[in-house]
């Protein structure tokens, strides 16, 4: 946990910048590089969607969450992405659950 989720990106693209991105998200986010989980979401676009990375996590102070966003921006316009909407679904440690008993 965290989950970082790219939807319409190729695999080998993803696979490609993963060492990069866990590890300037876990500095910016201050948690270990093994926590930071990222997944590739194979979707089939019916209408004109953007790009999109979807960041699961839980809740931090907005400076951090800004953070995050625009170095994943910067890193994406850099290798040929403008424009990918980036987007934070934030978890509650009272709702996620391991093992059927809530975080806290």
């Amino acid at each position: 946990m965290p989950y970082i989720r790219f939807k319409g990106f190729q695999d080998s693209f993803v696979e490609e910048i993963t060492p990069e991105v866990v590890e300037n998200f876990a500095s910016i986010v201050h948690i270990e590089q093994e926590k930071v989980k990222i997944e590739v979401l194979n979707v089939h676009m019916i209408t004109n969607t953007p790009l999109s990375v979807e960041i699961m996590m839980f809740q931090r102070d907005q400076e951090t969450h800004d953070q995050v966003a625009f170095r994943l921006n910067e890193m994406l316009k850099e290798r040929g992405y403008p424009g990918v909407h980036i987007f934070f679904v934030i978890l509650n440690p009272h709702l996620y659950y391991k093992e059927g008993l809530p975080l806290k």
